[in-house]
């Protein structure tokens, strides 16, 4: 069993699959303050063969997990993005400089599709990846997530208040403006990525904030779950 953790800006993903399973054994999530409550979660688990983490929320929560962990008596595994890896090529400049969380989200686009993918990752951030057809990750951007873009306006300006507005052809009032328009910012920076792949290419989209962003997106577009653990495991396989 691969005890697979994906570390974001906001909160702990993981699960718990056999390398050749479809379906994962275990799945959950908690809030990057929460990670205490793992050690309960991951109390009835079997004992995984291995373990493997992409970790973005710093040194600090690298430490807490790595003391979570003890539990298993097995050194875990701290992705870093390579040159090449699982029939995915990095483009990036310096290689290493590319988040763990979207090399293995590339590696998961890659193994689910093998074509070329704009991989999103609607978070805290959204992040949206190109992948070419014979694997090679081209580059890619990183935008303020839609409650990010919200919280930037009711922080920069005097009269943008942070409030929860609906979604409209034609928002009549200022909740609604905003709502609309970040969304709006979301689908139109995705499709613009989108419009730079090659013939046939499609979306997979991930991340807690892809339900919110789907139903705005005039592309072919496959949401995955936990597509970031998907490539974790593809990785320790």
């Amino acid at each position: 069993m691969i005890l697979a953790i994906d570390c974001g800006n906001t909160r702990v993903k993981w699960g718990l699959r056999d390398a050749g399973a479809p379906r994962w054994y275990a799945l959950g999530a908690v809030l990057l303050a929460e990670v205490a409550q793992l050690a309960q979660a991951w109390s009835a688990l079997p004992a995984p063969s291995r373990i493997v983490i992409a970790n973005v929320a710093g040194v600090k929560m690298k430490q807490a997990l790595a003391g979570t962990l003890e539990r298993f008596a097995i050194e875990p595994e701290w992705i870093a993005a390579r040159a090449c890896q699982c029939g995915v090529t990095n483009g990036y400049v310096e290689p290493g400089q590319l988040g763990p969380d979207r090399w293995a989200a590339l590696i998961g686009a890659w193994h689910l599709e093998r074509r070329a993918c704009l991989v999103v990752n609607a978070g805290t951030a959204t992040t949206a990846d190109m992948l070419a057809s014979d694997g090679t990750f081209r580059g890619g951007i990183i935008i303020p997530g839609v409650d990010a873009m919200k919280r930037a306006l009711a922080s920069s300006t005097a009269g943008l208040a942070l409030a929860d507005g609906h979604i409209t052809d034609a928002p009549r009032c200022t909740a609604d403006a905003i709502e609309t328009g970040c969304l709006h910012a979301q689908a139109g920076a995705i499709e613009r990525m989108y419009a730079k792949l090659e013939a046939g290419a499609v979306c997979v989209i991930s991340g807690g904030g892809a339900q919110r962003i789907l139903p705005f997106l005039n592309i072919p577009v496959r949401a995955v779950d936990n597509l970031a653990l998907e490539g974790l495991v593809r990785i320790a396989a």
